[in-house]
């Protein structure tokens, strides 16, 4: 159904990540030694500090600290099941390795991604198949009228206390030059499940039985109706093409 699919983690910290040398690479050491395949190491512009295993090869995770935010992720995992096994190892080495706290998580994200590559016009393709019959869509319908932007997003509310969140996110990446001459790079159109779950001041409950709660809604709701109404139709609009 598409060219690449990930499982990511995200953990946002009010408090912000640990900044000190010897707490960062103490971190990355311990996951490595649970994922030895996590060998490239790096920071980047930001000062965010990432590990990741080869990117060659079709499948691999990586780990990052970043300012406010533990990320991780498992791309082309076999399944769902071995994702998780990153995931679990993350919360269960940073409280000690990082000194992360259960008290100044602000929230916790399951991300789901699906990659659509496609060398063309990202925004017609999304224009044809998911908005279609949407009265913002008439636009296209004036002479010459090209699609340009169209990246919807959306938000809803899972739980009576809005705490509990879930969001789809379609990226394209046709820059606006490669719109005007024609020509485009054979880039993906990503389509994001996101659940999020924030606390605020209710009780957190235990991360590790979170993600596993987490884990199993974002997949259901993903395979009921983000893939067969939002992923699919891409697929198709994409196979149509010559």
């Amino acid at each position: 159904m598409c060219d690449s699919f990930y499982v990511n983690l995200r953990l946002g910290s009010q408090m912000g990540m640990p900044r000190a040398r010897e707490t960062l690479l103490h971190f990355f050491e311990q996951m490595q030694k649970a994922f030895p395949d996590l060998t490239r190491f790096r920071r980047t512009d930001q000062h965010e500090y990432a590990m990741e295993e080869d990117r060659d090869g079709d499948a691999y995770r990586w780990v990052s600290v970043e300012q406010n935010r533990l990320s991780a992720g498992h791309v082309n995992p076999p399944s769902i099941e071995e994702a998780m096994k990153l995931h679990h190892t993350v919360l269960d080495r940073a409280p000690h390795a990082l000194g992360l706290s259960p008290v100044e998580i602000d929230y916790m994200d399951v991300l789901l991604g699906f990659d659509l590559d496609y060398a063309g016009n990202h925004d017609q393709i999304v224009a044809e198949s998911l908005w279609a019959d949407s009265p913002l869509a008439h636009l296209l319908d004036e002479p010459g009228a090209r699609a340009m932007d169209f990246q919807p997003t959306c938000t809803v509310a899972l739980s009576e206390d809005s705490r509990l969140q879930a969001r789809i996110d379609v990226v394209t990446r046709s820059a606006p030059p490669s719109r005007r001459m024609g020509e485009f790079n054979d880039e993906a159109i990503s389509v994001y499940f996101i659940l999020r779950r924030y606390w605020g001041d209710r009780r957190r409950e235990p991360l590790e039985q979170l993600l596993d709660h987490m884990g199993e809604q974002a997949v259901d709701i993903a395979a009921r109706l983000v893939v067969p109404k939002v992923v699919a139709p891409i697929r198709t609009a994409i196979g149509s093409r010559p």
